[in-house]
């Protein structure tokens, strides 16, 4: 059994969210899900990063560093997208992370002021022609999978950014389907 904490992404703590969360403690793992958002829920991605954006990216890091200090160290750490950002700085940071699960965005190890930790795996997830990820995030997937000694990029067929949520209209069940048994089997693998 692991221990995840997953953060949301841009649209908010959705249904789709909390059933990929349902997914992994099926499959007998641990899963806090925070909600950044404080119940607000959006429509669209647009909305989502704009609401994101008027709280402030840094507030919403803060809210999700603020969340794991109050979990074990021996944890891994996930994000959809916006929440990448959360996890991605608390795995680089954070003393004790098992593991990271960044899909659909990935950053820059330096945008933490830090390496990627010796031993911490990760897993990065997102579809090939994305235009949220041709901006930036696929290079730094690229980065991070050259560099860190056990990360795996996947790329699946496709444009939809939040394809691995269930209650949005980007959603791909073949992709989502590959994503969740991937995830199981890596977080099977650190149990």
């Amino acid at each position: 059994m692991a221990e995840v904490v997953l953060f949301h992404h841009a649209q908010g703590l959705t249904a789709g969210t909390l059933a990929f969360a349902d997914r992994l403690r099926g499959a007998g793992h641990v899963v806090h899900v925070p909600d950044l958002y404080e119940g607000w829920i959006f429509a669209s991605l647009d909305e989502g990063v704009d609401f994101a954006r008027s709280v402030g990216f840094e507030t919403l890091l803060e809210r999700g560093v603020r969340f794991a200090d109050h979990l074990p160290r021996d944890i891994v750490y996930a994000g959809f997208s916006l929440g990448v950002l959360p996890a991605q700085k608390l795995a680089q940071t954070r003393d004790g992370a098992r593991g990271a699960l960044l899909m659909s965005a990935a950053f820059p190890p330096s945008e933490f002021d830090s390496a990627w930790p010796p031993g911490v795996p990760v897993q990065i997830h997102m579809m090939r022609d994305d235009e949220w990820v041709l901006e930036g995030d696929l290079d730094a997937a690229r980065d991070l999978a050259a560099t860190v000694e056990n990360a795996t990029l996947y790329l699946y067929p496709g444009a939809t950014h939040l394809f691995a949520d269930s209650s949005l209209p980007d959603y791909d069940e073949a992709a989502a389907t590959l994503l969740s048994e991937r995830v199981v089997s890596f977080l099977d693998q650190l149990s």
